[in-house]
């Protein structure tokens, strides 16, 4: 087996790739995990910056996006230097190849590219163990959003 990834981790460029990333949290997060579609979908998606990995053949396989920015801010504490990772979904068939990973990877990147010096992110705590393995570190109390706990999370760049 080589050691070539059977996906690629793009920025979404076009509105093809945006639906791309909306049909996999739709999988994710509202069929799998019972999350209302008006709550899944928000006024922040247009401006967001959407990360997406593909297979060879198209299909795609996760999402991630990125607010900055005044969106961000509402989430961060109001700190101009810290973009918001969120919507980080993974196609149960993608599950354990590390594409997880590679779309945070590709959100801090993008991060990075911006001049932002860290990223936030609410996560799942049933997903604290794999944010932390990548470098992030949780605060604040549970949160309960969409019916799901959730925990602050922040790593610096």
């Amino acid at each position: 087996m080589s050691g070539t990834p059977a996906y690629t981790v793009r920025v979404a460029a076009d509105p093809a790739d945006l639906e791309a990333c909306l049909a996999v949290r739709k999988e994710v997060f509202v069929r799998e995990q019972g999350v209302p579609e008006d709550l899944e979908y928000d006024e922040y998606d247009a401006g967001a910056v959407h990360v997406l990995a593909v297979r060879a053949d198209g299909t795609p396989l996760g999402t991630g996006r990125l607010l900055t920015g005044a969106a961000a801010a509402q989430r961060t504490g109001g700190d101009p230097a810290v973009g918001s990772l969120g919507r980080l979904a993974v196609a149960r068939e993608a599950r354990g190849l590390g594409v997880g990973v590679a779309l945070v990877r590709a959100v801090e990147e993008a991060a990075r590219a911006r001049g932002l010096t860290a990223v936030d992110l609410h996560a799942q705590t049933q997903a604290l163990g794999f944010y932390e393995r990548l470098g992030y570190t949780a605060y604040g109390p549970q949160e309960l959003e969409a019916g799901i706990p959730h925990r602050s999370m922040r790593r610096s760049l």
